[in-house]
């Protein structure tokens, strides 16, 4: 009987090296998404089931992705929504907006850039506007409510993650359901 613990530590390893390769997911609202391998997620906040940094590109700062989920019926209309997103950017711009299905549930995709005007605090006055952002969002009518995912960052930055923040929104699917 030969002793082969360098082949046995090889399987630890491999199955360790596997493990870490699977995909990080979010969940909320009945719907689970994939998390892009280059985001990093952030520590729980008030109000937000997820937030994610976004790298930024050579020069400019990250950009961040909050996803939002209140409750069934709770945190207003699709329409109201993308309203208050655009009404964050100096001189409410006309964002451009397309509606798509992703895995059985209808998705709506807005883009809107301009200077933002950073709202935060209890009142959501404006912090410090922001010139050449640019504000990526989803808000996806999942089976217990809407989610809400909200990517803000220096339009650059956004826009080097335009693809990721596409495919997190290609990955959303019913949670009970199989990959």
């Amino acid at each position: 009987m030969t002793n082969t613990p360098g082949r046995f530590g090889s399987v630890i390893l491999m199955a360790l090296v596997a493990s870490a390769l699977v995909a990080a997911t979010g969940t909320a609202g009945g719907a689970r998404w994939t998390i892009p391998a280059r985001w990093t997620e952030q520590p729980s906040r008030s109000m937000r089931v997820a937030t994610y940094t976004v790298p930024g590109v050579k020069g400019a700062e990250a950009a961040e992705c909050g996803v939002f989920f209140f409750g069934a019926g709770r945190g207003g209309s699709v329409e109201e929504n993308i309203s208050r997103w655009s009404a964050q950017f100096e001189g409410n711009p006309k964002p451009k907006s397309t509606t798509i299905q992703v895995h059985g549930m209808v998705v709506h995709r807005v883009d809107v850039s301009g200077t933002y005007l950073s709202p935060g605090g209890p009142m959501m006055q404006s912090q410090s506007p922001k010139p050449h952002y640019r504000l990526l969002g989803a808000i996806v009518e999942a089976p217990s409510g809407l989610v809400f995912f909200k990517c803000v960052g220096p339009a650059d930055s956004v826009a080097a993650a335009e693809k990721e923040f596409d495919a997190l929104i290609g990955s959303v699917d019913k949670a009970g359901s199989a990959v």
